[in-house]
């Protein structure tokens, strides 16, 4: 009989469940307790594993399960509450967990599995530390406005003065992890005006599928596609939901260089101004167009051309 699995994730546990069988397994988060695991489910005919993002501690279980040729699925923790709430299920244990997983494993589709990717992998740790250590600098930059004492003062630009070296320095590898990843493409990308190394590895790092998709598939992964609000007469406004937020925080500081300095984005956003748009709306009009047209430049193998409005 075919099985459908779900695993709750904690940091020192797993907690499994199968559906329709209903039988629960439990080991430690560990390389042994996940070598247990395969071993268990190796003879239960699992189609599909569903699993819950949980702050990262997910990843050492995603990894084995889909290097042992499992077909795994990783999605948002909101969702997998959704579907709990939707069929009725109140409690919160780890085994009624797994069990609301497993059964919501058999009601997905086929796509999305989590394909093993090392070098992805190890991009995605660069650009996550990018993203801490810049953080840490900016908010030392609001620290250093409200310092008044001088020690405090002196000691801030110390640390900022580290932080900025680590910086340039995760640049270099970032830069290098992105060759490593595809480096046909990279070149490629880096020809755009706007689009930096950063931009470049966020796209790699959270857009996999970029090539793959259509337009509106590409909008919604990155959360720029406007959901109608309509029921009966009433024809609400339209906003965007969803979607990856760093994919989009990405795009975002593209279209936000694109607007000022291309002259095709530049006239784009202008006219939607001029339609009475606001700035955020048209920025996300033309965050939704970047992507769409990124996505048809690898689909189609073809280079980059500015485009007349």
């Amino acid at each position: 009989m075919t099985a459908y699995a779900g695993i709750d994730v904690s940091k020192a546990t797993l907690q499994i469940a199968l559906f329709p069988q209903s039988q629960n397994f439990g080991v430690p988060n560990t390389d042994e307790g996940l070598a247990q695991l395969v071993d268990w489910l190796s003879d239960k005919q699992v189609a599909r594993i569903l699993i819950e993002a949980t702050g990262g501690y997910e990843k050492l279980s995603v990894k084995h399960l889909a290097n042992a040729g499992f077909k795994v699925l990783r999605i948002n923790p909101v969702r997998a509450r959704q579907f709990a709430r939707a069929m009725g299920k109140r409690a919160k244990t780890d085994p009624v967990d797994a069990q609301m997983l497993a059964t919501f494993a058999s009601a997905l589709q086929d796509k999305d599995f989590v394909v093993p990717d090392e070098a992805r992998e190890r991009l995605t740790e660069l650009v996550n530390q990018r993203d801490v250590f810049v953080q840490q600098r900016d908010d030392n930059r609001r620290r250093i406005q409200q310092a008044r004492v001088a020690e405090v003062l002196e000691a801030y630009e110390q640390i900022n003065a580290t932080l900025q070296a680590m910086i340039r320095d995760v640049d270099k590898r970032i830069a290098a992890q992105s060759q490593e990843v595809d480096g046909p493409l990279m070149e490629r990308l880096s020809a755009i005006k706007g689009i930096g190394p950063v931009t470049i590895a966020s796209l790699f790092c959270y857009l996999p599928e970029l090539g793959s998709l259509n337009r509106s598939q590409v909008a919604a992964l990155a959360g720029v596609a406007p959901y109608n609000n309509d029921s009966g007469t009433k024809n609400g406004v339209r906003r965007i939901y969803g979607g990856r937020y760093k994919l989009r925080r990405a795009a975002y500081m593209s279209a936000l260089v694109m607007v000022r300095h291309n002259e095709d984005f530049k006239a784009r956003y202008a006219g939607l101004r001029a339609k009475g748009k606001c700035a955020k709306v048209a920025l996300v009009a033309c965050m939704r167009v970047l992507l769409i047209r990124l996505n048809a430049m690898v689909r189609d193998g073809t280079p980059w051309r500015d485009q007349a409005v």
